[in-house]
């Protein structure tokens, strides 16, 4: 044991005073607290999502219009996509970073704790606005996740009310990404020189820059589109001689660096999970660094590639092409040092490196397809297909989901003290890969012979592969109840953890107890050699 404070028995005062349930959850800043409300919270709006995904899979199992409107049909789409990305996938990594980056750079806490504990909360109130819209007359936002004007002007109040649920949640956003900056510059014990910290820890605080650098922006189309809507400015509305393409360039500045917030922490999960059980040190830390903050650079300036199909001069489309292309460079680094941290290892397969070489496999073939829809003449058939429905969910199902799962499974012990079931962690880990690709593999398919997305009837040609695909959408709701239960089963059942569980674990979170006590490292720990993460320099 390399630590030296003397927090390791587990307690839920402050200075002898003994909180309430309200106190410890509603005014909680200890960073433990926070990250769990974090993922629970994540949890519900995966399970809310995805039950809007079943919706939109139960129309388009078979052709013809059965079971909703097609106006229902297009809030489903609009509300699943915002629920599962700002409710479901940014808050999990938040609650990740809340519980996990203290640990792993030996700080007490986060180094903002009462703004931590505002930004949760801004996030429930922010869900329920974007909700009420559903109840309201003329229905949810049906513009898109997107709300490309002028067809997502055409909604009545959710307009309004959807906008302001996108600031609150922004908002949400920026505090969390100060608040981590703040931390890992600030709060790092004696000893974790920044290239040492664990991996988890920089992309995070690179994913932080990239949020308070492009939250702004969406911040300003959005209200901007509100203007255009109720106070009569023409930004976008060409009667006025507005130009709603304009629209698409500033949220696609935002959407582009928003897809990789949402995977550079995935990818800092999985340098940590892929080590440990390959019982070697990282392949490559520093170059994973610079690939990471490669890619987020490269965010920045490739934004268009969603816009080819929207007219642009050749020069602009051969330049985004080929930045796209650009991008896949530092991605191809960071698999190729997954896939050598695992070569002659002493490999084994618990539930998070399961998941983990799940990730590197599927996420794989989301950028490969990713690289398709780069090549513009090719794109002009992809685009607007379920061939990009395809894409985007390996992406941000088979990828970040995956991540999400993943450490959660790794550092549940860490959390709770208790170790789960492998068979039954097995077994949620085979269901979710074979109802996953049978999910989303079709739909390639279906955007190669032409199928357009965000339609709720479809010609008979497409019959089969939808038919499918709607058998693994079912299939894929039962995964995340099935996760509660293999939870649930570790906390009744489950053996006591000790505080390094995993052969192979390196960090400073495994060198506190487990269950990690409401406290740590009130007293700044003495860093001995490898203790730190698979990067250390030291090895």
């Amino acid at each position: 044991m390399a630590v030296t404070h003397t927090d390791h028995i587990a307690h839920d005062d402050h200075h002898g005073h003994k909180q309430s349930f309200i106190e410890r959850w509603l005014f909680s800043t200890n960073h433990k607290d926070i990250g769990t409300l974090y993922l629970l919270f994540s949890f519900m709006m995966v399970i809310l999502g995805a039950a809007m995904s079943v919706i939109l899979r139960t129309e388009l199992m078979t052709p013809g219009l059965q079971h909703v409107t097609p106006q229902f049909f297009n809030q489903m789409t609009a509300m699943h996509a915002l629920v599962m990305i700002f409710g479901a996938v940014m808050p999990a990594f938040v609650g990740l970073a809340n519980w996990m980056i203290p640990l792993q750079i030996g700080a007490p806490d986060m180094a903002l704790p009462r703004m931590n504990n505002w930004s949760f909360w801004i996030l429930p109130f922010a869900f329920a606005i974007l909700l009420s819209t559903l109840f309201m007359p003329g229905g949810a936002p049906a513009g898109g996740w997107t709300m490309y004007p002028p067809l997502s002007l055409e909604g009545g109040q959710n307009v309004s009310f959807a906008i302001f649920a996108i600031h609150m949640m922004g908002i949400s956003s920026i505090m969390g990404a100060i608040n981590v900056i703040a931390t890992v510059l600030n709060m790092r014990a004696p000893g974790v020189d920044l290239l040492k910290m664990p991996i988890f820890c920089w992309t995070w605080l690179i994913t932080a820059f990239l949020l308070i650098a492009v939250i702004p922006v969406l911040a300003g189309a959005v209200t901007m589109l509100l203007t255009d809507k109720y106070f009569g400015t023409s930004f976008f509305n060409a009667a006025g001689g507005g130009d709603p393409v304009m629209y698409q360039h500033i949220f696609w500045f935002f959407g582009h660096p928003e897809v990789y917030i949402m995977i550079l922490p995935a990818f800092g999960i999985v340098s940590e999970i892929v080590p440990t059980f390959s019982r070697k040190p990282l392949f490559g830390y520093q170059a994973m660094v610079y690939a990471t903050a490669a890619i987020a650079f490269l965010s920045f300036i490739v934004w268009a590639h969603h816009m080819f199909t929207a007219g642009m001069p050749l020069g602009g489309e051969l330049y985004f092409m080929f930045a796209t292309m650009l991008i896949s460079i530092p991605t191809g680094v960071k698999i190729f040092n997954w896939v050598t941290t695992m070569w002659r290892g002493s490999l084994t397969f618990e539930a998070p490196m399961l998941w983990s070489i799940a990730f590197i496999i599927l996420f794989a073939i989301g950028g490969f397809s990713g690289l398709m829809l780069a090549i513009v003449p090719a794109d002009f058939q992809y685009h607007d297909t379920y061939f990009v429905v395809a894409h985007f969910h390996y992406v941000l199902v088979t990828g970040a989901l995956f991540a999400i799962i993943a450490a959660i499974y790794y550092w549940w012990p860490k959390w709770t003290g208790r170790m789960y079931s492998e068979k039954l962690a097995g077994i949620h880990f085979w269901w979710t890969i074979v109802f996953s690709n049978l999910l989303f593999f079709p739909q390639h398919f279906l955007g190669l012979a032409g199928m357009p997305r965000r339609i709720p009837d479809y010609s008979v040609v497409f019959a089969d592969w939808n038919f499918i695909s709607s058998i693994g959408a079912f299939g894929m709701f039962a995964t995340p109840f099935f996760m509660i239960f293999v939870l649930w089963h570790s906390l009744k059942f489950g053996a006591k953890a000790s505080a390094s569980p995993w052969e192979g674990a390196h960090g400073l979170e495994w060198t506190v107890p487990s269950p990690a006590p409401h406290h740590t490292f009130e007293v700044p720990p003495v860093i001995k050699p490898g203790d730190l993460a698979h990067g250390d320099v030291t090895h």
